[in-house]
């Protein structure tokens, strides 16, 4: 039975998904669910004219706050408590370490997040948060795949 679920959620459809997915688990073992953005850092001064990383932190910014009042109403609409937590990340932080401490701190019974599902190059480069987290938990992991078909309609 789990009671305290930490789901990260990023804006994409296969966050989406695992965040339905989490509400459902709320629901059926009355758990509160804390929704987990991460503000990823990335380098800040590029020697490039005309670039103002300003404008992409405040656009990051703005993602998790709306990110987080989607999250806030889809949760009252179905009658489950938690608070959305967003953080930023610096540019040498690990988000998969991040969101495995966060799920420490919240003292979290199960971390629920999506995959992207990227293969060979891509995942070289960009690598995989969720396999990293995977490696790193020491709780359940409920990995939603990104070719999940939703049950409704996912919008975080």
């Amino acid at each position: 039975m789990f009671k305290r679920i930490l789901v990260a959620i990023d804006g994409s459809r296969t966050s989406g998904r695992a965040f339905s997915a989490a509400l459902d688990l709320a629901v059926t073992h009355q758990a509160v669910v804390q929704p987990y953005y991460v503000v990823e850092g990335s380098p800040m001064y590029l020697d490039v004219p005309g670039y103002d990383p300003s404008s992409l932190h405040a656009s990051l910014m703005e993602q998790g706050a709306s990110l987080a009042r989607e999250a806030a109403d889809q949760m009252k609409a179905r009658g489950v408590s938690g608070e959305v937590v967003t953080v930023e990340a610096t540019a040498s932080d690990d988000v998969a370490t991040l969101i495995i401490k966060a799920a420490d701190a919240f003292n979290a019974d199960l971390l629920i997040m999506g995959t992207h599902g990227r293969k060979g190059f891509q995942r070289l480069i960009l690598g995989s948060v969720a396999e990293r987290c995977l490696r790193q938990a020491t709780l359940p992991v409920l990995l939603i795949p990104s070719a999940a078909e939703p049950r409704e309609k996912a919008t975080i």
